[in-house]
């Protein structure tokens, strides 16, 4: 795979990436569980395709201490038994509102079930969160950006 533009190479994306990493601050802050916030990019990025991104997420959970099986078997969250309740409607809502072009959005039975665990400011969070992670995704596999060289801590900006 050859990338189309180095996005951090141009003046236009640099700032934009620097924006964006910015505002993520905000929800790295919250109080959105780490081990949440981890699997959302992980999962967002199965469903996108994107490789860039699978890439950094998997090695920096794993670097945060998340475990191997867990990591693994985002992709089948369904299936398995590792994932809390509240992990669970996390990544229900990030599959929904990810793939908003394949139903009418997020169903309030979702919106509901994650509210159970959440209070407020982390759902804020949780959403802002998809929503980065859906634009970092985009923007890399638009350009396509690969994944396979991303060292755990590694700054992009």
């Amino acid at each position: 795979m050859e990338t189309r533009i180095n996005w951090m190479g141009t003046e236009v994306g640099s700032k934009w990436a620097k924006y964006i990493i910015s505002s993520n601050k905000v929800i790295t802050d919250s109080a959105l569980p780490k081990a949440v916030q981890e699997l959302v990019k992980i999962r967002a990025s199965q469903i996108n395709g994107c490789g860039g991104c699978l890439d950094m997420h998997t090695k920096d959970a794993a670097a945060a201490g998340e475990s191997m099986v867990r990591i693994n078997l985002v992709g089948a969250w369904r299936e398995t038994t590792v994932y809390t309740e509240a992990e669970r409607a996390a990544l229900e809502l990030t599959d929904q509102g990810t793939r908003l072009a394949d139903s009418s959005g997020i169903t309030d039975e979702a919106w509901a079930n994650a509210a159970k665990h959440f209070d407020e400011d982390q759902m804020m969070a949780l959403v802002a969160l998809i929503c980065t992670i859906n634009a970092f995704n985009r923007l890399n596999v638009i350009t396509r950006t690969p994944g396979g060289d991303y060292q755990p801590g590694q700054q992009f900006i």
